[in-house]
């Protein structure tokens, strides 16, 4: 597979853009994850607790991984307790709780272990080294890891994390126009899995949404496209989650998801919508990212972005009668 070149290749300081990539999957516990994770891309293994590793000084940085459930890790709150240091007392109940509390976490995980996925959270990645990075998911397909068409239970994704260009509202719009215009051919192409449409974490926008971001008419400062998208999307649940990069954008606002604990600031767009389909040979981060990549090139075409936009418009306000009729007619003929 041939990677896509994005239409900005370089970020605003005129360095090589970066993706981040995240992918749950099953089959394989986290400490053989990051055996496999240090033999293709070197760096010192770090035991954190026994279900989270990190795989740090690699080629690109530290790789994380471990279960996706907070349950099986130590809380950090309960083990950075500055009460615990009130006296010798305290320090001897504080390490004692420590330490159960160590062992009931590191239980739990062996008990889950199976059931919940296990998480790889890669370091950047130049855009451009993404088939390098592509061995890593050759490498779990080899040893046995399961994606998201291994068992209905299994709601896995991959998620990227393109950095963005830069972060001027027009261009911020201009992506989540092309986008909104884009995401039902983007369902199509990735044939989003069953489970993971039923579970609420890659929803769609709501067409209210769509209609008023698209509308040539809008045009919104930098504050007002964020405080538009809070208002209409309140969730970290969308297909393409745009709290990370507002948070990271505006750090002082007032808003609680902006500050909640799984809202991580950073300077990305964070697409939440593909499949871990490591049952297709041939699969993964490459190809998502040359579907993204469509996005771009869409958003950085003004004259192509603003006629799909009118075209979205004009046909959502033609009664709802009328586009069921045509859409039954282009069924009933493509039947025959």
């Amino acid at each position: 597979m041939t990677l896509q070149a994005p239409p900005n290749r370089l970020n605003s300081h005129g360095n090589i853009r970066q993706v981040g990539v995240e992918i749950e999957f099953a089959g394989l516990p986290p400490r053989d994850t990051a055996m496999i994770v240090r033999e293709l891309f070197g760096g010192e293994l770090n035991v954190v607790s026994p279900h989270r590793l990190l795989v740090e000084n690699t080629r690109w940085g530290e790789f994380g991984i471990e279960l996706d459930t907070q349950y099986a890790h130590p809380d950090k709150a309960l083990l950075e307790d500055p009460h615990a240091q009130d006296s010798e007392w305290a320090r001897h109940q504080h390490q004692r709780r420590i330490q159960f509390h160590q062992k009931t976490r590191e239980l739990i995980g062996d008990m889950v272990t199976g059931l919940v996925p296990t998480e790889i959270v890669c370091p950047p990645v130049p855009w451009n080294e993404l088939e390098d990075l592509d061995a890593l998911f050759a490498a779990l397909r080899k040893h046995g890891a399961k994606g998201t068409d291994a068992s209905l239970m299994y709601g896995f994704g991959l998620h990227l994390n393109p950095e963005a260009e830069r972060f001027d509202a027009d261009y911020l719009l201009a992506m989540l126009r092309a986008y909104l215009l884009l995401a039902g051919w983007l369902r199509d192409e990735i044939k989003v899995d069953i489970t993971r449409e039923v579970l609420p974490h890659a929803n769609p926008f709501h067409k209210a949404y769509a209609l008023k971001v698209l509308d040539s008419r809008y045009s919104p400062d930098l504050d007002t496209l964020i405080d538009d998208y809070l208002h209409h999307n309140p969730t970290r649940n969308r297909e393409l989650d745009m709290l990370p990069l507002f948070a990271y954008l505006r750090p002082d606002h007032g808003h609680e998801l902006l500050h909640a604990q799984l809202t991580k600031p950073r300077p990305t767009f964070h697409y939440r919508l593909p499949n871990a389909q490591l049952s297709q040979p041939g699969w993964g981060s490459a190809m998502e990212w040359n579907r993204w990549v469509e996005v771009e090139k869409l958003a950085a075409n003004s004259d192509a972005l603003l006629a799909r936009c009118a075209e979205y418009i004009a046909e959502h306000n033609r009664p709802m009668l009328t586009r069921v009729k045509e859409k039954l007619s282009r069924w009933l003929r493509r039947e025959r």
